[in-house]
């Protein structure tokens, strides 16, 4: 598949479907359990926010969850992980039928996270900022007990000027490097990407989370690309001034959320590789899936705790990983897929 456009600078699409599910269902779709199907896959950084976030508010019976493959066309993500090749309860091959579903004549991305309405078989949203945010702001009934607050009121107004900067130079940063159609995009990306990581790493020097002294959203949004940036990013993108592994703040930062029950039991290695280095073909034609890196260092000591903070503030660890949603083993490094925090 192609991502670049020869002499330009990587533009994503950002048209989404931004229909809400909200208590009061102002936008036709009310806060029900078990009515909607929360589509993700594993490979994909922007569904695995959703992935955390449902994960650490407990929200995991109101809102099953539909993992696609790691792999998809032009047409659609696919769910090949399911028996017959079919979801079990949407009953659908493609996550593109659920969008035909909703828009007959739907031109944009077929992009993961999705949120499906079970009875119509329709896609209420793909804008995946706001899901993660309205999965706290709006499912509050049915989060866990203990479960921790991601956004809190007092804390929003900095959480979303740090989402800002993290997102554009960040998360899509390293999008917009090794999407790049020319030198000079590239290397702007490059520049503004390893700057605001310096950023993170001084700000995170002297704090253990982004935002306060608890886990929140900001550490969710930059977790997702954190945890890709040695496996993917540093040589497939051509992010390669350092590797994660050789920033020791932002590496012991990614590390204590790895550890941190959540965040790695939800990371599956394996199809984040399956993913970039099959799917973007037009910058590895051969599709040759690195074998490393080595994993192992996502369990070392990262020290953090000594900065202070509670991960969860005045709220309690999730319970473990649902069976049916355990990483492989041999996708992780998580013994037994069940980290504790450190």
């Amino acid at each position: 598949m192609s991502y670049v456009t020869p002499g330009k600078e990587y533009s994503r699409d950002s048209r989404y479907i931004t229909t809400r599910i909200t208590v009061d269902g102002r936008d036709g779709y009310r806060v029900e359990p078990h009515r909607y199907r929360l589509v993700v896959s594993r490979a994909c950084p922007w569904a695995s926010r959703a992935v955390t976030v449902r994960r650490l508010l407990g929200l995991e019976q109101a809102l099953p969850m539909a993992i696609a493959g790691p792999v998809h066309d032009e047409r659609s993500w696919t769910f090949d992980l399911d028996p017959g090749g079919r979801d079990p309860v949407l009953g659908i091959e493609r996550l593109q039928e659920a969008y035909l579903a909703r828009e007959p004549g739907y031109d944009r991305g077929i992009t993961v996270p999705a949120i499906v309405d079970v009875p119509t078989g329709e896609v209420v949203t793909n804008d995946f900022p706001q899901i993660t945010l309205d999965m706290s702001l709006e499912w509050t009934a049915h989060h866990r007990d203990g479960a921790p607050a991601l956004y809190p009121p007092a804390l929003r107004p900095e959480i979303d000027a740090v989402n800002e900067v993290v997102y554009r130079d960040v998360n899509n940063g390293v999008y917009r490097a090794g999407f790049a159609g020319s030198q000079e995009a590239y290397a702007d990306a490059y520049e503004r990407l390893f700057s605001r990581l310096d950023w993170l790493s001084a700000r995170l020097s002297r704090s253990r989370y982004l935002v306060g002294d608890t886990i929140t959203e900001a550490d969710v949004r930059l977790f997702t690309t954190l945890v890709r940036f040695d496996t993917v990013y540093h040589g497939h993108f051509k992010c390669n001034r350092n590797k994660l592994a050789e920033m020791p703040v932002l590496w012991a930062y990614a590390r204590d959320l790895f550890q941190t029950p959540g965040f790695g039991d939800t990371v599956d290695f394996d199809h984040i590789k399956q993913h970039y280095y099959l799917v973007h073909s037009d910058i590895n034609p051969n599709g040759i899936v690195p074998a490393g890196p080595d994993l192992s260092g996502w369990l070392a000591p990262h020290h953090r705790a000594a900065l202070g903070g509670r991960p969860f503030g005045n709220g309690t660890p999730p319970d473990p990983v649902l069976p049916q949603e355990t990483v492989p083993a041999d996708h992780t490094p998580v013994p037994g897929n069940r980290p504790q925090p450190g």
